[in-house]
């Protein structure tokens, strides 16, 4: 059954493949034009944004190689304040999220390290990290970039302090599930930490560890932006420029809160959305419910949702989307205030 197994996943994701070219090369023989411009857009995208992106990328790669991503336990370490700020700001800054991240919090969570820091980090490092740092800046400007960055970090201190205010409930202090994939991950999450290593190029094995991460991490940008950037071009031509503005716009009450709402199950990822976001706001979209689209699209995605569920109880479980959508609303609402105070150029 296994051997079957195996020999089946290359086939379908051999036809998955196959499907989604035969289904390009189709819409470029029906609209020649469009595929040329749309060629042209894309190509000229990736080289506009290369120049920032690569060293963002080259940075994650030093992060992971360098085994700086494995010491962020001792943020968690100390008085809860402290602990809260440090999480949240190492959150922020670190290419660890998502799936990737729930062994080494699984396990945090399992050794007794308490719920409130654990919080912050899982709220602030979805957001962003030194290459979506990158490719935010690149695609949407220094302005967004710098914001988004500052919003993954406020929404991991809101998060903790508030989560600190619970710590004495049952279910904050015993936040974990009890069952077999919380176990599990409890257990991978408490294994060897290798020491940090900032040369990273004075080894081979850290030498290789760079090179399968900067390969990966580019991959997966070019994966994203290629689809995003084409997508972005289709948004342009479909749209009339202003054509958001009665739905999403500036002087919309609900501009912020539909854009938080719809960013979380329409969010697919940070990479894709940036291009995405460009178009809504080239027709319309105003900057803070793009940035509200941005921050809850990162934390309360239902690819990060559903990440997160099987792992937490539910009260925490609830906590961490009230956070999130809290934290959301109030990055928007709060980007949109400066932006009134120094418009974007």
């Amino acid at each position: 059954m296994t051997e079957t197994t195996a020999l089946r996943r290359p086939s379908r994701k051999s036809a998955a493949l196959w499907t989604l070219a035969a289904g390009t090369a189709l819409l470029a023989l029906l609209w020649r034009t469009h595929a040329i411009d749309a060629a042209v857009f894309v190509v000229w995208g990736l080289i506009t944004v290369a120049p920032i992106v690569v060293p963002g990328i080259c940075l994650a790669a030093w992060i992971i190689a360098s085994n700086a991503d494995a010491h962020i336990a001792g943020a968690f370490e100390g008085r809860t304040l402290r602990a809260v700020v440090a999480a949240s700001m190492i959150g922020a800054l670190t290419p660890v999220c998502g799936v990737t991240v729930l062994p080494l919090m699984a396990g945090l969570l399992a050794a007794g390290v308490p719920l409130a820091p654990i919080m912050a980090f899982w709220l602030s490092s979805p957001i962003t990290d030194p290459a979506m740092l990158a490719t935010t800046a690149a695609t949407l400007g220094i302005a967004f970039a710098a914001g988004k960055t500052v919003a993954a970090f406020g929404l991991g201190v809101f998060g903790g302090a508030i989560t600190a205010l619970f710590a004495g409930k049952p279910w904050a202090r015993t936040a974990l599930r009890d069952n077999g994939l919380a176990r599990r991950l409890s257990a991978d999450g408490c294994g060897k930490v290798l020491p940090f290593e900032p040369w990273v190029w004075k080894t081979a094995a850290r030498r290789r560890a760079f090179m399968v991460q900067f390969r990966a991490t580019a991959r997966l940008i070019l994966i994203c932006l290629i689809p995003a950037f084409a997508a972005e071009y289709a948004l342009n031509a479909a749209l009339t420029p202003g054509a958001m503005a009665a739905y999403v716009g500036e002087d919309k009450w609900w501009a912020i809160p539909a854009a938080v709402f719809v960013g979380a199950p329409a969010y697919i990822d940070g990479y894709a959305a940036l291009p995405q976001t460009r178009g809504l706001i080239d027709n319309g979209m105003s900057p803070g419910a793009a940035m509200a689209f941005l921050v809850s699209g990162g934390v309360v995605s239902i690819w990060g949702a559903l990440a997160i569920l099987p792992v937490l109880k539910l009260k925490p479980f609830l906590l961490y989307l009230a956070l999130a959508v809290s934290g959301s609303l109030a990055a928007g609402y709060g980007f949109a205030w400066l932006v009134e105070l120094c418009p974007l150029t």
